[in-house]
């Protein structure tokens, strides 16, 4: 079973690999916008997909399942609140950024405010994506691939004659061998490589995704098939089939509100991992198209980023098994071998996707936001673009390095939603006053980034400033603080504003005319989430 498992993920790997190369042979890899946009040549379907399996990775399939398994359907709040984020990417912001013609978040607020403000935030991204984000991705697919494949098994004594763990080898093995498979895509290949292969990678994650949550109810209902697996797993976990959390639950329903939403919002409309794609567009309108379609896409989310972690929990009731644990046990629980072999190749491309996603961001960052703004001011497109490589290898190497260390982390979902709070809220709650108002100044942004990013550290890791967070709920904390830093701005602008109104300039990067359905599919979207949630909804949990 082994063999035929791994034959296929060989199998379906190379294929990704091979229609990848072949789909952007011919594109321009040597200039600094043919390598960072994508030569702004995107279309919404490669928007879409590249934005859907970007934010599809293993710390969503792994790490979302296993908040699932845990606290039950009130974690869909991570899926279905994005949408609305999506919504307002599309609406407001996405027309400021390409009105701009930047190619990342802190170019827009050099444009915004000053090129102290745009160094200060690219250090912030770059330590956030270098400490934080990349090696949750390597840990976390590594764990899943580690309990899909059963890797442990297939090293035979080789763990024994290197004095490690069968776990531990393993997860150190898998680690590297996807970081270095996801440099050379991201490093040689560009942002339309990474997005080409997003989309391939993403129709396959979908497929496999949906087939894992199908093959799971039919083994809960065993001859009873699908529909008796449905019936078992409602009536088995009848109270934790509610959209709103409780008090105990790691999303409170207040949380909603406050922190969550903010996370989304800074997630999908100025994370540069996440909207360097769209930055690619080549007009407003495919743009809007491609966010609003993955928008849509979201909407399914539930079905294989959280059912399948509740049918976990029916299926290994009583197991003592860690909750990151559980989304891979499942797939080599319920999959054929050549099906398995199949969704670790799908497994594989999230893990990449989402991998070379952040390096190539972390890469474009730096080239263009350090390299060429303060390094080097004269240096040549070849240059920038080489320099982005040759950082882009320092990264991997030490995203490499940091990963397997995440192993004792006790929720992987809660440890980096935690962890992004640090930089998400002070960045976005300038972005957010820098679009807002003309007279706010960048002495403003500088001391809101900075003050953000230090107060909610003190609030995670000094004592006894902890403990007052925690007592808060730290959804709840990212809130105030938020509207903290939002008065601080409004305050300094009124103290010490521009002397000049700030007027946003369109440098015509693309065509600017907007989808005409954007503010009814927008709309539409909306209605939808509000719908799904209150249907799901058991208010009772509030009052407990």
């Amino acid at each position: 079973m082994y063999l035929v498992t791994l034959l296929s993920f060989l199998f379906f790997t190379g294929l990704v690999g091979l229609c990848t190369w072949w789909i952007t042979r011919k594109d321009d890899h040597g200039s600094s916008t043919g390598y960072f946009l994508g030569g702004r040549s995107l279309t919404f379907p490669l928007i879409a997909g590249s934005l859907l399996l970007t934010n599809l990775s293993t710390e969503q399939m792994v790490g979302l399942n296993g908040a699932a398994f845990t606290d039950g359907l009130c974690v869909m709040v991570w899926e279905v609140v994005c949408v609305v984020a999506l919504v307002f990417m599309a609406w407001f912001f996405l027309p400021r950024f390409l009105r701009s013609g930047v190619a990342t978040v802190p170019q827009y607020l050099e444009v915004r405010f000053d090129h102290q403000t745009q160094v200060i935030t690219n250090l912030i991204f770059l330590l956030a994506y270098v400490g934080i984000l990349l090696p949750i991705i390597l840990y976390t697919g590594a764990t899943g691939m580690v309990g899909i494949l059963d890797v442990p098994s297939m090293l035979g004594s080789l763990p024994e004659s290197v004095g490690m763990e069968p776990g531990t080898l393993a997860l150190w093995l898998i680690v590297w061998a996807v970081g270095l498979i996801g440099s050379v895509y991201a490093l040689f290949g560009g942002l339309r490589t990474v997005a080409v292969s997003d989309t391939i990678n993403g129709i396959g994650l979908l497929v496999g995704g949906f087939m894992i949550t199908v093959f799971a109810l039919a083994q809960l209902g065993g001859d009873g098939g699908i529909s008796e697996g449905a019936s078992l797993l409602v009536e088995q976990q009848r109270d934790r089939f509610n959209s709103v959390g409780g008090e105990n639950s790691s999303v409170p329903f207040g949380t909603i509100f406050s922190g969550i939403f903010l996370l989304n919002l800074f997630y999908w409309t100025t994370n540069q991992q996440i909207i360097q794609r769209t930055f690619g567009a080549s007009s407003l309108a495919e743009g809007q198209k491609g966010v609003l379609l993955t928008g849509a896409l979201k909407l399914l989310g539930p079905l294989y980023l959280v059912i399948p972690g509740m049918l976990a929990y029916s299926l290994f009731a009583g197991d003592d098994i860690k909750a990151d644990q559980a989304y891979g046990m499942l797939v080599n629980k319920v999959l054929p071998a050549p099906l398995t072999g199949f969704f670790a190749a799908a497994m594989i491309g999230a893990i990449l996707s989402s991998f070379n996603s952040a390096l190539n961001s972390s890469c474009t960052l730096f080239s263009l936001g350090l390299y060429k703004n303060v390094i080097n001011k004269d240096a040549s497109e070849q240059a920038v673009v080489r320099s982005g490589k040759i950082f882009g290898w320092i990264v991997a190497v030490v995203a490499m390095s940091i990963a397997p260390l995440l192993a004792n982390t006790t929720s992987i979902f809660g440890y980096l939603q935690k962890m992004n709070g640090m930089y998400f809220i002070p960045i976005f709650a300038v972005v957010l006053i820098g679009m807002l108002t003309k007279r706010v100044p960048p002495l403003a942004a500088k001391v809101a980034l900075i003050a953000g990013f230090s107060v909610i550290a003190i609030g995670y890791f000094v004592h006894p400033f902890d403990i007052i967070v925690a007592s808060l709920h730290e959804y709840h904390f990212l809130g105030i603080v938020f509207a903290w830093l939002l008065i601080l701005m409004l305050v300094i602008g009124e103290i010490k504003p521009r002397e000049t109104e700030f007027v946003q300039q369109d440098v015509g990067a693309v065509d600017m005319t907007a989808w005409r359905f954007a503010k009814p599919v927008g709309l539409l979207l909306i209605a939808i989430v509000f719908a799904i949630y209150t249907t799901m909804a058991d208010f009772s949990v509030l009052v407990q």
